[in-house]
């Protein structure tokens, strides 16, 4: 069995509405000083695997499939 985590990410310049309404909600809070939040996916994930270079390529193929819009999101994968 191997687990993973797929993190997905908005690209550098693209807008993020939820980012801007969380960091004024922050300020709102009274959490001063917070600036540039930016919000995410994350994936855990569990394949029935044991070859790690195998798995790995197989995340990546479903972030590239389903998981993130590669045109706006970035994603990252990490055995673990």
């Amino acid at each position: 069995m191997i687990k993973a985590r797929i993190v997905v990410t908005l690209k550098n310049g693209v807008l993020d509405p939820q980012g801007k309404a969380i960091e004024g909600a922050l300020g709102t809070l009274g959490f001063d000083g917070v600036g540039g939040v930016r919000q995410g996916k994350v994936f855990d994930i569990e394949l029935d695997r044991t070859d790690p270079a195998a798995a790995e390529a197989e995340l990546k193929a479903m972030c590239e499939k389903l998981l993130a819009n590669t045109v706006i999101e970035n994603y990252a994968v990490e055995i673990r």
